[in-house]
C-alpha cells in the first residue's frame, strides 16, 4: 500500500521511500523516513495535496509524491508504546505521624 492509498484518519508506518535520489532526500528531510508513524489528517477539496501528521508536525505533500512512499497499516493493538518503553513510577508518600 502507498501513502496515497491510505484512508483519512488512518495511522500507518513508512516502509520505504521511492523515487529519484533528490526526491527521496527531500521527503526524508521532512521526516518521512522508514519506521516513522504517519497519520493522514486530511485531503484538499480537489483531492490534492494531502495533509499528514509526522512526529507531531503537520505537512502537506502532493498525491503523486505520496504514491512513492510505501506504508503498512498500524494495528490498533500496536498503537500504544511498546512494553519495553513503558515505565512504572512509584511515589513514596510522606508518612503522617
Amino acid at each position: 500500500m502507498t501513502l496515497a492509498e491510505a484512508k483519512r484518519g488512518k495511522l500507518v508506518t513508512i516502509e520505504r521511500v521511492g523515487g529519484e535520489r533528490a526526491f527521496r532526500r527531500r521527503l526524508m528531510e521532512l521526516g518521512l523516513v522508514p519506521g516513522t508513524r504517519v497519520e493522514l489528517k486530511g485531503v484538499a477539496p480537489l483531492g490534492d495535496p494531502i495533509e499528514l501528521v509526522v512526529r507531531g508536525c503537520s505537512l502537506s505533500i502532493r498525491r503523486a509524491e505520496a504514491r512513492e512512499v510505501a506504508v503498512v497499516s498500524v494495528e490498533p493493538a500496536r498503537m500504544g508504546a511498546p512494553e519495553s518503553a513503558r515505565v512504572e513510577v512509584e511515589l513514596d508518600a510522606p508518612s503522617v505521624t
